[in-house]
């Protein structure tokens, strides 16, 4: 099975594992919610009319749960990067191995730096689907625009990024897209 870290649980993060997750994807999220999201007050996150960000990262995580993704109280220090793998290695040494990795850090970029990926001085170098200049490796949210951070861009370029996974995973373009139940 496909296996996915993502690593930063904000809007972009989530979002990436919500979509990954609900279509069947092995993801662990890795984070200590301490996201910018906590301080913030929603009146421009389409669909809602006003939320405080802190019951958005309440109703969010538990969604992605939900779909069974694992969420994780954890700090990564190093990321190792492999021919077929990459190994995710936390504060308490436990190594996760993947087959891709989401980067959802905020404006740290700390482990992007490390991996030497690049980068400009708006942010880690992205293409329209989150894909850094490393295979394998996503970069999404505030990490890439760094001067002009919204919550719904993250999320949205969360979505992407797990789209394009979940297109490299089935070997054709994926389309995320359920219907309502049909009335008879």
């Amino acid at each position: 099975m496909t296996r996915v870290v993502v690593v930063g649980d904000g809007p972009a993060g989530l979002s990436a594992a919500l979509f990954l997750a609900k279509n069947g994807l092995d993801v662990t999220v890795m984070g200590q919610d301490r996201t910018a999201m906590h301080f913030a007050l929603l009146h421009n996150y389409l669909g809602i009319e006003e939320m405080l960000g802190t019951d958005f990262q309440k109703i969010a995580r538990k969604q992605v749960a939900g779909y069974g993704a694992q969420l994780l109280e954890a700090k990564v220090v190093e990321i190792q990067v492999q021919v077929e793998q990459i190994n995710v290695v936390t504060e308490d040494e436990t190594t996760f191995t993947a087959d891709y990795l989401v980067l959802a850090e905020g404006r740290t970029c700390r482990l992007a730096r490390a991996l030497e990926l690049a980068e400009t001085e708006f942010g880690i170098t992205v293409d329209i689907n989150g894909r850094t200049s490393t295979d394998r490796i996503y970069a999404v949210g505030r990490m890439t625009r760094l001067n002009r951070s919204q919550a719904i861009i993250s999320a949205g370029q969360g979505a992407a990024a797990a789209v394009d996974i979940l297109s490299r995973h089935t070997g054709e373009e994926f389309r995320d897209w359920d219907e309502p139940p049909k009335a008879e």
